[in-house]
């Protein structure tokens, strides 16, 4: 694989996390260095390892996956943004806030955006190629996107407030949707 094959992957790869790190942005309690840090590192942490799973898993596994990822990613998806509609149609401003970047919504929206990475590790496997490498570029680009995501996020909840988390809400939603559509359709 060329770099520039990889850096096209990565960039594909992290287009999820900077979707969901645009809705995370939106979110008052995103606000500031820590939890664009903890977003990014997360997401660039989990687009580097799901690769080299998935490179150790080999074909092997893939036909258990293929069969119910795309539900996986639809449910975890779903439930964010779910949590995020009904925060932002909460009439209090600092009831039900949902932050995106701790806890255990942190770790599932890190899983729902990198399981593609998992099956890419496996296609890499298949074509006998080191997972190093790619892996680590994969990691820092979906990092660095994720960073410029949750900025951009920052400033349009700062000018749009509470309907942006809605609208963040109803993207996580739709990712979940179009990933479903997809396996479906191929």
């Amino acid at each position: 694989m060329t770099f520039l094959e990889i850096v096209l992957i990565a960039i594909g790869l992290a287009m999820d996390a900077f979707a969901v790190s645009i809705c995370a942005g939106t979110n008052e309690l995103t606000k500031g260095k820590r939890p664009t840090f903890r977003l990014s590192f997360h997401f660039g942490l989990f687009q580097f390892l799901m690769p080299i799973f998935g490179w150790f898993l080999g074909s092997g596994i893939q036909k258990y996956i293929e069969d119910y990822d795309h539900w996986l990613v639809l449910i975890l998806l779903s439930y964010v943004g779910i949590k995020m509609i009904k925060s932002g149609l909460e009439n209090y401003p600092d009831v039900g806030k949902s932050d995106l970047s701790k806890g255990m919504k942190l770790v599932m929206v890190s899983v729902a955006t990198s399981i593609d990475a998992l099956a890419v590790g496996i296609s890499i496997a298949m074509l006998q190629t080191d997972i190093w490498y790619p892996s680590m570029i994969i990691g820092i680009i979906t990092a660095g996107l994720s960073v410029a995501g949750v900025r951009l996020g920052n400033k349009l909840g700062s000018e749009f407030g509470k309907r942006m988390e809605i609208i963040g809400g109803i993207i996580l939603i739709l990712i979940g949707i179009r990933i479903l559509i997809t396996h479906i359709a191929s």
